[in-house]
């Protein structure tokens, strides 16, 4: 069998050896008789599964001991609606940052429970930048200011001087929905009141959420809501508040022990840096034949959204690229185009390999 290099933006490529492993194990975990995915949820077996998949997450990640881990159902989506709830008032104001699509259906989740207040915004500007803090318009008594650290659909990612200075949140906490760049860099969790991130990018399948939350925020009282609803229970029911996406977190737990084994953040954020500076030069040297229309110092280096000099040609560069082994290309319908996302788990060699094709396709019909 041949794996193709697989550029989907989410449910993205996973590692081949967290594949393979799990296909040993299908049938019959550690000797067990039975898979994984068969056994309780309360059971030893799968208890062992989440204990390691937090620890391992919680060193892979630097959480420190003050923040509580949820590894959860429902997709960041869910997330959006649930912060209002938790950590708000209803009608309070809550601050949100917009640099893309993601950003809008945050707002849209939390409109019903609080009083949103688009602090700032580079919708005007086609979400091609991230707005610099100094700018944000922020609400004295929010009950949170919210990011998308990395926007999936646009390719605009905040990189470490975007982030506003405790001092300009003036003790407002920084809420940031980090689906589709968690992992990928060490990152400072301390800056953050809470960090979510779908796991369908960079840390497994879909399916499974995972929610980084300050201890301290969960003495609030937040809105009436159903106890399904609460973090404070799912913290008290170790996410198992009801039965969990078991076979999801157990996959998540093997997709962090190999990011572990493979040199931690630390070589992630090398490996990112490469490979998205293999695409960008492509993209910039192409003498228009792409183009890349976001702002350098914003640019994702997760996910690559391009576009041809000419319209006519997308259907055949994707069907010329499908048949080289590289699939998934077609941007989002929201913005058109092409878009590489590059994931923790895409290697090296198969950004080569698209960079190689983008080369000799501009040769071949610039």
């Amino acid at each position: 069998m041949s794996r193709v290099n697989n550029f989907a933006a989410g449910p993205a490529t996973l590692p081949e050896p967290v594949l393979r492993q799990a296909q040993e194990e299908m049938l019959d975990w550690h000797g067990v008789g039975a898979s994984i995915v068969e056994l309780s949820h309360r059971g030893p077996e799968f208890i062992q599964v989440a204990t390691e998949a937090e620890a391992d997450l919680r060193k892979l990640m630097s959480i420190p001991d003050d923040y509580a881990v949820l590894f959860l159902g429902g997709g960041a989506t869910t997330v959006q609606a649930l912060l209002p709830l938790n950590f708000a008032s209803a009608g309070q104001a809550a601050d949100y940052v917009l640099s893309g699509h993601w950003g809008k259906t945050a707002v849209k989740q939390a409109k019903p429970y609080v009083s949103v207040n688009i602090a700032a915004s580079s919708e005007a500007e086609g979400f091609r930048t991230v707005p610099a803090a100094g700018t944000w318009q922020l609400t004295k008594d929010a009950a949170y200011v919210h990011v998308t650290a990395n926007e999936t659909i646009h390719g605009v990612e905040f990189r470490d001087g975007h982030y506003p200075t405790q001092e300009q949140l003036g003790g407002v906490p920084l809420v940031a929905d980090f689906s589709s760049s968690i992992a990928s860099e060490p990152l400072d969790i301390s800056k953050f009141g809470v960090i979510y991130a779908g796991a369908q990018k960079n840390l497994g399948p879909v399916g499974i959420t995972v929610v980084i939350i300050r201890r301290d925020l969960l003495e609030r009282a937040g809105q009436p809501r159903a106890d399904i609803l609460d973090y404070r229970s799912h913290l008290k029911g170790e996410s198992m508040l009801n039965t969990p996406p078991s076979w999801n977190w157990y996959l998540l737990g093997l997709t962090v022990k190999w990011m572990l084994a493979e040199g931690g953040v630390e070589e992630f954020a090398r490996r990112s840096a490469r490979k998205s500076g293999l695409l960008y030069d492509v993209i910039d040297n192409s003498g228009g034949f792409y183009r890349n229309e976001v702002d350098k110092a914003a640019r994702s280096r997760m996910n690559v959204p391009f576009f041809l000099h000419d319209e006519a040609l997308d259907k055949s560069f994707l069907k010329e690229a499908e048949a080289t082994g590289l699939i998934s290309l077609k941007g989002h319908r929201a913005l058109g185009g092409m878009r590489a996302s590059i994931y923790n788990a895409m290697s090296e060699a198969g950004v080569q390999a698209l960079a190689d094709f983008m080369q000799d396709f501009r040769k071949r019909h610039g």
